[in-house]
């Protein structure tokens, strides 16, 4: 069933005369919670449901992710859920079940969304003014804490607070743009009203260990605890390459660190982040640049060493959809032999799986295999994988935010490539061409069998410069979709390679987006 409602016009103008207000009052209070705005010019009703409610159909065939002992829970600890940036939900989330849609315009991107022991919204918005940590009500959204990160400095594409981590006492480990690594925990006074307090960082070593135009990008924990790290570096930083790092922080002062750096050649640069396998047997930290696939783990004492390294086809060019000339993707890990990314190829991108083992006996190469209309294949989203199974979104033709504008969208695709039984090749085993993905870091619930995305259709005829985003469900066996639920119309509901997350009540899914956060929950 099709329902519409038309977007509102006046939403507009009460945040921007509130948020206008509190600057010149120079107010520290919390502000209420105000919906993100709708598109506010030429917009006309559009569907707010397509589809029907689904039925679960769990995906039980697979390896479980191991737990970190040095993060949160999986499915609540970072952007892509878990050491192995699997990008996969043990829970559920929304069937499209009679959902309602709600959001809170905090004028910045919630790139990032974690949720604490008690369920609390944890992530890490950057606006104008810089990032800052928010702590938020999971049902409301409104703000219970928040605390500002240093908004001088250096930053690359995601870092300095987009790429983060909850560990296993409910603290951010936050990447900041003075070059520092900060944690910070909740505390709660005598009434229970939570608040941020910094507990440590790295503040009287790391910022003087690196370049002062350098900017780190990610940081997780390995097997171990020992706090990785990587920095941006580029093509345009010969001098400068990009840097792998460890740190730890020192038990005895709040903001000393022990740090160790390996550089990467010169001209290579990284701007996304990493992956680990917390199981000690197997270890290993798992980094891709523009230019090559590694494997690095830690000697006794803590350094950087380069277990191996693998070069991939990083293309001509950048493509419109990429931010640089290399791959798009996290490394993802599966089950307890493979390692997974896209690469840059001209034409068509390919899926790239690799034997992770310190060593082989056969090619450390599995599989290639290309993806997408030719012409109009990129991605720069991490990659969803099981063990056996990966999907990946097309973000070709995302160049930049007017790409989505004016009833503008992006290449269609999403596909699912499993491997083949042998373990010697993989094939594709759905490819849907009708979804659009212009940039959203999609995610997979094991419990209901559904991929959850974020999508934005070609404009309607009867609506022709209508920005719709929805929230969407596909089924991962199929690759048919399987319901949408717009979460909002306009530029405030851009994704921009934010992530999309299901909150831990298993019936509630959640968007970073330019103008704050959504939450879609069903109702019954």
């Amino acid at each position: 069933m099709h329902i519409t409602r038309y977007p509102s016009r006046g939403v507009l103008i009460t945040p921007l005369l509130f948020i206008l207000g509190s600057v010149v009052a120079g107010q520290a209070q919390t502000p209420p919670v105000i919906p993100i705005p709708q598109q506010l010019f030429l917009a006309k009703p559009v569907p707010v449901f397509i589809g029907t409610p689904a039925v679960p159909n769990p995906i039980t065939d697979v390896l479980p992710v191991p737990q970190s002992p040095f993060m949160a829970p999986n499915g609540r600890n970072s952007l892509h859920l878990d050491g192995y940036q699997s990008d996969t939900y043990p829970y559920s989330g929304p069937l499209g079940n009679q959902p309602v849609v709600t959001s809170s315009f905090l004028a910045a991107e919630c790139g990032t969304v974690t949720f604490d022991s008690k369920g609390r919204v944890n992530t890490v918005c950057i606006g104008l003014l810089g990032p800052e940590l928010y702590l938020l009500d999971p049902d409301t959204l409104g703000i219970l804490a928040r605390f500002s990160l240093p908004s001088s400095g250096t930053t690359t594409t995601f870092g300095s607070g987009g790429y983060y981590f909850l560990d296993q006492l409910d603290r951010s480990v936050i990447p900041t743009r003075t070059r520092d690594i900060w944690i910070i925990k909740t505390v709660e006074d005598a009434s229970g009203k939570p608040s941020f307090m910094r507990d440590h960082t790295c503040a009287l070593d790391l910022p003087l260990r690196i370049p002062q135009d350098e900017s780190i990008q990610s940081v997780l924990p390995d097997a171990s605890g020992l706090l990785w790290f990587t920095t941006g570096g580029g093509a345009n930083k010969t001098e400068e390459p990009a840097i792998v790092g460890t740190v730890r922080p020192n038990p005895t002062h709040k903001n000393r660190c022990d740090v160790s750096l390996y550089p990467l050649p010169a001209g290579e640069g990284i701007q996304k982040s990493f992956a680990v396998d917390p199981d000690p047997a197997r270890g290993g930290v798992f980094i891709v640049s523009d230019h090559q696939m590694y494997r690095f783990d830690a000697d006794p004492r803590g350094n950087p060493t380069l277990t191996w390294n693998e070069p991939y086809d990083r293309g001509t060019s950048i493509k419109p959809g990429q931010i640089v000339q290399g791959s798009g993707t996290t490394p993802t890990l599966m089950g307890t032999d493979y390692v997974t990314i896209d690469d840059n190829a001209d034409s068509q991108i390919d899926v790239v799986v690799y034997r992770r083992a310190p060593q082989v006996n056969r090619s450390r190469l599995v599989c290639k295999q290309p993806v997408f209309e030719p012409g109009s294949s990129a991605s720069f989203n991490s990659l969803i994988a099981t063990d056996h199974s990966i999907s990946i979104e097309n973000n070709y033709g995302n160049l930049n935010l007017a790409s989505t504008l004016f009833g503008n969208t992006t290449a269609p695709g999403i596909t699912r490539i499993d491997l083949d039984d042998d373990g010697n090749g993989c094939h594709v085993v759905w490819s849907n061409t009708v979804e659009r993905v212009p940039n959203v870091v999609s995610q997979l619930s094991l419990a209901t069998g559904l991929e959850y995305t974020y999508t934005k259709d070609p404009s309607p005829s009867d609506a022709p410069y209508t920005d719709a985003w929805y929230f969407t469900a596909i089924d991962f066996a199929t690759g048919n979709t399987v319901f949408k639920v717009l979460a909002g119309t306009g530029i405030f509901f851009n994704s921009n390679y934010s992530g999309l997350y299901l909150g831990p009540d298993g019936k509630t899914g959640y968007v970073g987006v330019l103008g704050g956060i959504v939450r879609i929950h069903d109702t019954q």
